[in-house]
């Protein structure tokens, strides 16, 4: 009883951590999903990890359109969308380590350089693939923790707790 008692704090704690480094992009930093942002120069200033989320804000003149593959994405075939998001405020969880690519299916906007490919790396920092960006230090406003001050307390909190039942 005791074992299983101290493997459920374990798992407890490892899902508080994991969250408490989680990462929330608002993709195109504060200019947010529009066709005035150079999204290249955000998404390679970015580090994009397994458990991260994206955040994309926008007007109701755009929409998230997620294209299957690196051709539909230089193609701009957002007809090709695998999912289409739409209302302002969409997020998209980064559950692997993998290339994803958005556009706007706005008429022209994907064409116009509304677009972002997004490259996740494991949790640990690995890629899972050669991201091909460069390294220009353009400013990072859209990365902010995903979790807030109270979460981050929790998250702390639970760590305590784990300390306290394995070490006390």
């Amino acid at each position: 009883m005791e074992t299983s008692y101290r493997l459920l704090v374990v798992v407890i704690a490892a899902v508080f951590l994991r969250q408490a480094f989680a990462t929330k992009h608002t993709v195109g930093g504060s200019q947010g999903w529009d066709e005035s942002t150079d999204f290249d120069s955000w998404s390679s200033a970015q580090t994009f990890k397994v458990g991260d989320e994206l955040e994309f804000k926008y007007s109701p003149l755009h929409n998230v359109a997620e294209l299957p593959s690196e051709s539909a994405f230089k193609q701009c075939d957002v007809s090709a969308a695998s999912n289409s998001l739409s209302g302002g405020d969409s997020k998209v969880k980064l559950t692997k380590a993998s290339t994803r690519y958005f556009a706007c299916g706005t008429s022209g906007h994907c064409e116009q350089g509304m677009k972002v490919k997004i490259t996740t790396v494991a949790a640990d920092g690995s890629p899972s693939s050669p991201t091909g960006s460069s390294t220009t230090p353009a400013a990072t406003t859209g990365s902010t923790s995903a979790a807030g001050p109270r979460h981050q307390l929790l998250s702390f909190f639970g760590l305590m707790v784990f300390v306290a039942i394995f070490f006390v």
